[in-house]
Protein backbone atom coordinates (compact mmCIF):
# COMPACT_ATOMS: atom_id res chain seq x y z
CA UNK A 1 0.00 0.00 0.00
CA UNK A 2 1.43 2.98 -1.12
CA UNK A 3 0.65 6.61 0.71
CA UNK A 4 2.56 9.63 0.92
CA UNK A 5 3.21 12.01 3.96
CA UNK A 6 4.39 15.26 4.31
CA UNK A 7 5.05 15.12 0.54
CA UNK A 8 7.07 11.85 0.92
CA UNK A 9 6.30 8.44 -0.51
CA UNK A 10 5.93 6.01 2.26
CA UNK A 11 5.07 2.16 1.75
CA UNK A 12 3.07 0.00 4.28
CA UNK A 13 2.77 -4.03 4.33
CA UNK A 14 -0.71 -3.70 5.60
CA UNK A 15 -3.15 -1.10 6.24
CA UNK A 16 -2.88 0.64 9.28
CA UNK A 17 -5.18 3.42 11.68
CA UNK A 18 -3.48 7.19 12.00
CA UNK A 19 -2.48 6.30 15.48
CA UNK A 20 -0.30 3.33 14.24
CA UNK A 21 1.33 5.61 11.49
CA UNK A 22 1.93 8.37 14.01
CA UNK A 23 3.57 5.36 15.98
CA UNK A 24 6.01 4.42 13.63
CA UNK A 25 6.90 7.77 12.95
CA UNK A 26 7.99 9.07 16.53
CA UNK A 27 4.62 11.42 16.89
CA UNK A 28 2.00 9.82 19.12
CA UNK A 29 2.88 11.14 22.35
CA UNK A 30 3.74 14.62 20.30
CA UNK A 31 0.35 17.28 19.96
CA UNK A 32 -0.13 17.19 16.33
CA UNK A 33 -2.77 18.03 13.44
CA UNK A 34 -3.41 14.97 10.82
CA UNK A 35 -5.12 15.53 7.62
CA UNK A 36 -5.86 13.09 5.15
CA UNK A 37 -6.93 13.83 1.08
CA UNK A 38 -7.33 17.68 2.82
CA UNK A 39 -9.68 16.23 5.75
CA UNK A 40 -8.67 17.27 9.14
CA UNK A 41 -8.96 14.14 11.41
CA UNK A 42 -9.79 14.86 15.16
CA UNK A 43 -7.37 13.34 17.84
CA UNK A 44 -10.61 11.12 19.10
CA UNK A 45 -10.57 9.56 15.72
CA UNK A 46 -6.61 8.37 15.15
CA UNK A 47 -7.38 4.94 16.63
CA UNK A 48 -10.09 3.95 14.45
CA UNK A 49 -9.53 5.87 11.21
CA UNK A 50 -7.77 3.35 8.71
CA UNK A 51 -5.52 4.68 6.37
CA UNK A 52 -6.19 3.38 2.27
CA UNK A 53 -3.64 2.86 -0.18
CA UNK A 54 -2.94 6.44 -2.19
CA UNK A 55 -4.15 8.41 0.82
CA UNK A 56 -1.96 11.93 1.18
CA UNK A 57 -1.56 12.50 4.81
CA UNK A 58 0.18 15.91 6.38
CA UNK A 59 0.84 15.87 9.75
CA UNK A 60 1.50 19.15 11.55
CA UNK A 61 3.13 19.30 14.64
CA UNK A 62 3.68 22.20 17.79
CA UNK A 63 6.69 23.31 18.34
CA UNK A 64 6.53 26.17 20.94
CA UNK A 65 9.20 28.94 21.37
CA UNK A 66 9.10 32.57 21.94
Amino acid sequence: MDITVNGEAMRLESPLVIRELLERLGLADRPCAVEINRAVVTRDDHGTTVLADGDVIEIVTLVGGG
